[in-house]
């Protein structure tokens, strides 16, 4: 198992020198990665300590949008197939997806990200995870932007589909660059 997992890196590009100097973005994926795991600390402040009770109704909306956000996750994951990678460096020779979850947005997997943190900050009604839901956004936004740097030198059709296609969020200032 240990030696599957140490292949995929390396057909994904991931190495050590490419750690120290981010060759292929691998800093992005570190930022995104503790962003994503500060997800599991608790609410600071948690609403009650504002005097706040936060309704049950949020708490149910926060779930039903990380819930949603799994989902299209899902979608673009098996969209891509073996063409997935956390890096936002392109796989060598991968095919440019446009169909299902990235006809909707060209950046699905990070839209799922953005909406499971959505999701958790809505149902803990924290200003923490508020804030790590605003740095996530900006480190996908930055890391999305250079990966279309990349598909744009491998695909000829790219700037094309860049126009007619939300980045990853439609119509939001810094998440939809068309």
């Amino acid at each position: 198992m240990l030696s599957q997992l140490n292949e995929r890196m390396q057909k994904w590009g991931f190495s050590w020198v490419g750690l120290r100097d981010n060759r292929h973005g691998e800093w992005w994926v570190l930022a995104q990665m503790i962003l994503i795991a500060a997800h599991w600390l608790p609410p600071t402040p948690p609403p009650s300590g504002l005097g706040i009770h936060w309704p049950l109704a949020l708490r149910l909306i926060g779930g039903l949008t990380f819930l949603i956000g799994l989902v299209i996750g899902a979608q673009g994951a098996l969209n891509l197939g073996d063409s997935l990678s956390p890096l936002p460096e392109p796989m060598p020779g991968a095919p440019l997806v446009t169909e299902g979850a990235y006809g909707r947005c060209r950046h699905p997997l990070y839209q799922s990200l953005l909406l499971c943190s959505l999701g958790v900050t809505l149902a803990l009604g924290s200003l923490l995870h508020l804030g790590l839901l605003l740095a996530l956004a900006t480190v996908l936004s930055l890391k999305a932007r250079r990966e279309e740097q990349r598909l744009c030198s491998m695909h000829s059709d790219y700037a094309h589909y860049m126009t007619s296609t939300p980045a990853i969020v439609p119509f939001l200032p810094g998440l939809d660059w068309r």
